[in-house]
């Protein structure tokens, strides 16, 4: 089952930790919400991790963009298996969904520029992309500006093509591919990968899994590919996927201007990592012999990877430190005590008894949401949205978040905490927290006599994170109570 413990634990100093500076970097990273988890592995053995409650060590996370690194294994894999080549064309691979008169530089576009971000396209096609039915023919259908080889951009629908491609040469798409070449040995158990309209695996993004399976991914590739005595990865893979095999800026004080390998970033200190959106970290530290692991719901991914380095290494030593019970005993009672908690306030009020039952319609908006009913009960509320397309009811937890499974974000369903909270006589604020990936959506409504006004969004975002405000006004008597 997912959460199983596969790495050894130790306490921070017979590792060469300072507990204090992983307490100072706890603190840091807190502050720089939101941290959902933490895991930090030195010489092997965990010396530090914590969930923020309700995150959990059992619970799925979306990885986003450390997807990535998963899919350019597979394709070691692959390659190693003798299936296709780092050299291969990819309109050989693919004739069928290639254009017919492809342009020159298509032609020329290889295996290794997918790996690489070297396409030639000279922006991201991914959101053009994923609009379409045929995310493989979309792609190559994509006109190429630069010479593939010589102009690197971040490309999600490359590492797509790298997925097709797999599950082209091995019949398998990669959750099934990778399972006994990489999952089984590091115990990595009960993964997800979203997958595009045709049937493969994103590939560039939408695998979940625990925080330790980041951990002992990250482990596996600071030890060569080595797992347990026993070769997991090819032979040089780890050396060539992780070095910097393209330039893409050449700052030194950005962590995303260090090189990029084949779906790993180099960055400072002699690190590489996997990373994915607001926060999903796998560092790998091999001249310290560390592993950091983050999943979070931040916006500004920068600043908490400086944190890292800011906090973390000055703590670490090459031999065993002394004894610091303190210190550990601060780290301990800091991780235990993490947790997120929705707002606070009371279970109902004057205007929420006054309003129970009654339907509340809304004005024309683009969310399509037309009425809204929300029922105060003893336990917990019930709320109706009638929408456009369906009618949703949830229930919305007062002290406790109510649990539901739902479709509202995506195709598969997944699991959201509904809490509710009056935090002033007129104004009652909805919470929807998307516990297996860095969302939550934030809903407040305001009410004055009659008339309501309900303002919100997520908390992070592709795009805008603020949602449309909504205007409407109580309409209809209820006929009954509910209780719940």
């Amino acid at each position: 089952m997912p959460g199983l413990r596969r790495l050894p634990r130790s306490v921070p100093e017979e590792q060469g930790v300072d507990p204090r500076a992983l307490l100072w970097l706890v603190d840091a990273l807190v502050d720089w919400p939101e941290l959902h988890s933490l895991m930090v592995v030195r010489h092997g053995s965990v010396v530090a991790e914590g969930w923020a409650a309700p995150f959990a060590p059992d619970r799925l996370h979306e990885f986003f963009s450390l997807s990535k690194s998963f899919t350019s294994t597979a394709v070691g894999f692959a390659v190693a298996d003798g299936l296709f080549g780092l050299d291969d064309l990819v309109v050989d691979h693919f004739a069928d969904e290639a254009p017919a008169e492809p342009d020159e530089n298509l032609r020329r576009m290889r295996v290794r520029h997918l790996l690489t971000m070297t396409t030639g396209h000279a922006d991201d096609p991914t959101d053009r992309v994923v609009q379409t039915g045929n995310w493989v023919k979309a792609f190559l259908a994509e006109p190429v500006e630069h010479e593939p080889g010589t102009f690197f951009v971040y490309n999600t629908a490359g590492t797509h093509m790298l997925a097709a491609l797999v599950q082209k040469v091995t019949g398998e798409r990669l959750l099934d591919y990778l399972g006994p070449r990489l999952f089984e040995p590091l115990g990595i158990e009960g993964a997800t990968w979203q997958q595009s309209p045709g049937g493969v695996d994103f590939g560039g993004s939408g695998m979940s899994g625990t925080t330790e399976d980041i951990a002992v991914f990250g482990q596996l590739y600071l030890q060569d590919g080595v797992w347990d005595g026993v070769r997991i990865l090819p032979e040089g893979w780890v050396a060539e996927a992780t070095r910097a095999q393209v330039p893409n800026d050449g700052n030194p004080d950005i962590d995303w201007a260090q090189g990029y390998g084949y779906q790993f970033w180099r960055g400072r200190h002699g690190s590489f990592r996997g990373d994915g959106a607001f926060g999903q970290y796998c560092v790998v530290l091999p001249e310290q012999d560390v592993v950091v692991v983050t999943t979070s719901g931040v916006g500004e991914m920068h600043g908490q990877l400086a944190l890292v380095w800011e906090h973390l290494l000055p703590g670490l030593s090459d031999g065993p430190l002394p004894e610091d019970r303190e210190g550990r005993r601060l780290l301990a009672d800091r991780l235990a005590s993490l947790r997120i908690d929705p707002p606070h306030g009371a279970p109902t009020s004057p205007t929420g008894a006054r309003l129970s039952g009654q339907t509340i319609t809304f004005e024309p908006n683009t969310l399509g949401i037309r009425n809204a009913v929300l029922e105060v009960g003893d336990g917990h509320d019930r709320l109706t949205v009638d929408h456009e397309e369906e009618t949703v009811i949830v229930s919305v937890g007062h002290a406790q978040p109510a649990l539901t499974r739902t479709t509202l974000r995506r195709s598969d369903p997944e699991d959201v905490l509904v809490s509710g909270a009056w935090t002033t006589p007129d104004t009652y604020v909805l919470t929807f927290r998307f516990v297996e990936s860095p969302f939550v959506v934030t809903a407040t409504a305001t009410f004055d006599g009659e008339d309501v006004v309900v303002e919100g969004g997520f908390n992070v975002a592709f795009g805008p994170t603020e949602s449309p405000r909504l205007v409407g006004r109580v309409v209809q008597e209820a006929a009954e109570v509910w209780v719940g």
